[in-house]
């Protein structure tokens, strides 16, 4: 493959996924650099917000003071977020051939409200195809780290979500490998136990590949 892989990141759909302290936030700055040196036209959203509405309602689910919300409620709010930012700021941004990534999409709530909270699947996915109307991620990309590790990455001043206990974030954990034990295609699965360099590469290493397999399936004119 030519060495300019990452012009087929262009109009596609990546999620940055994790448990908390898997260090998304310092890859996905990496990727915007790299991105952003190659001149490829970058929109990065989060999980909950992204928009005013979806920062609002993120204030509500990270709130240290709502420890009490119900996992159905908890899931519907992110599930309000999501359909807002899909609209407003996603889908736009791929009509015009912007690449997008967004820490974090429905596989979260899978992991989180799902394996870890407890609600099945199969209601949760009912829900996600409302909020945003079938436009799921070309790739989530999995950043896969230790339980003990990743807590001991967390700022002590964690919002609800962090605060929920190791227990809770190894579920989260094994949520998250079940889903990509099942769906291979759709999942790219990166040690981020390592280095940041490390993980880094293996993330574009990663990308390049799958960047390869979409260039061999896109039809040709």
């Amino acid at each position: 493959m030519s060495d300019s892989w990452w012009n087929n990141l262009r109009g596609k759909f990546l999620a940055f996924e994790g448990p908390d302290g898997s260090g998304k936030s310092t890859q996905i700055a990496r990727l915007e650099k790299f991105c952003k040196d190659k001149n490829l036209k970058m929109l990065t959203v989060r999980e909950p917000g992204g928009t005013a509405i979806g920062e609002r309602v993120r204030e509500i689910l990270l709130d240290p003071q709502h420890g009490e919300m119900d996992v159905r409620c908890e899931m519907l709010l992110y599930m309000a977020s999501r359909a807002q930012l899909v609209k407003e700021r996603i889908e736009p941004a791929l009509r015009d051939g912007t690449f997008v990534l967004s820490d974090r999409f429905v596989a979260s709530t899978l992991a989180y409200q799902g394996t870890a909270g407890g609600l099945p699947p199969h209601e949760i996915r009912a829900v996600a195809e409302v909020a945003i109307g079938g436009r799921w991620p070309d790739l989530n990309v999995l950043f896969d780290v230790d339980t003990a590790i990743a807590m001991a990455r967390l700022n002590p001043l964690m919002d609800r979500m962090e605060g929920k206990g190791s227990e809770f974030h190894a579920r989260v954990r094994q949520g998250y490998l079940r889903q990509a034990q099942q769906n291979p295609n759709d999942f790219l699965v990166v040690d981020a136990g390592r280095s940041p360099d490390e993980v880094f590469a293996q993330l574009t290493g990663g990308l390049e590949q799958w960047c390869s397999k979409c260039a061999a399936c896109a039809p040709q004119k």
